[in-house]
């Protein structure tokens, strides 16, 4: 949907998904720390209104980026908001409420709604940005939800640039992983000269400026990897990002790190490295 205004400085844009799980397992992978953590990005925070919000950004080639924000909602299991600080330069703060409310089935829905309170315009693509950016990180939500759900979890996010296009980056990538031309459902394994990835296509999405597939793995430890490319400029990047998933999770990501920030920076870059 568009960004959306009103009359007292208002603009906000908003998203509604169904996912799987009681309003329980819900609301833990959307207002907790660790439930966050399993499908997002490494977050932290406190339980309680007016309790400190942290998000982790960034990955293992480039360093990391803290987004700091506030919790002004705590109703378990149905209403978490917060406000997020510094998010774009010198912009006000913005708002996000997110609600869950239970549906048929065992599955809840999950609106969100992201608000900025300003008369100017200078941020509006930014904010219409969000939406767009959401849905990839909501589709790992229902395989973790569906799979996963309340397990401990741990991350490895790794980018490279490239000197071609998008598309280049993405048959590199693709081509070295034995992922080129899946589809979903297809079965899918690394080769030897790769990092080990090995489990079920869950989704393939292309639009003209990025590439994205996704990954329930058995190998190298049950989770989610999610395959992408983008362009950037005149330039590309390809990122992967792979969560793990139960009680060996921190473990697993560890030993995973330095072999895919190696393997991407080598395979794109030219720094090649043995895995």
């Amino acid at each position: 949907m568009p960004l959306k205004k009103d009359d007292s400085g208002r603009r906000w844009v908003e998203m509604e998904f169904l996912v799987p799980g009681t309003p329980e397992q819900v609301w833990h992978a959307i207002a907790t720390g660790p439930g966050m953590t399993a499908w997002f990005t490494p977050t932290s925070v406190e339980e309680k209104v007016g309790g400190a919000l942290a998000f982790e950004f960034g990955d293992e080639n480039c360093g990391q980026a803290t987004q700091l924000g506030t919790v002004t909602g705590w109703e378990p299991p149905t209403r978490f908001a917060y406000e997020e600080y510094g998010w774009s330069g010198d912009a006000p703060p913005v708002a996000t409420e997110v609600t869950v409310t239970s549906h048929s089935g065992d599955r809840c829905v999950v609106r969100m709604v992201h608000s900025l309170f300003t008369e100017k315009d200078d941020w509006d693509n930014e904010l219409e940005s969000f939406e767009g950016g959401w849905p990839g990180f909501f589709e790992v939500l229902r395989v973790y939800l569906r799979y996963f759900a309340g397990q401990p979890a741990a991350s490895v996010r790794v980018m490279a640039g490239h000197a071609g296009d998008e598309a280049q980056a993405w048959s590199t990538v693709t081509q070295a992983l034995n992922l080129a031309g899946a589809n979903v459902g297809d079965r899918c394994e690394s080769p030897s000269a790769a990092p080990r990835l090995a489990g079920v296509v869950e989704r393939v999405r292309q639009d003209p400026n990025s590439r994205e597939l996704m990954i329930r793995l058995d190998e190298p430890a049950p989770g989610v990897a999610v395959i992408g490319s983008f362009a950037m400029g005149e330039q590309s990047r390809a990122v992967a990002t792979i969560f793990f998933y139960g009680p060996d999770a921190a473990d697993s990501a560890a030993a995973q790190r330095t072999t895919w920030a190696d393997w991407m920076r080598g395979l794109l870059e030219g720094e090649r490295v043995a895995t």
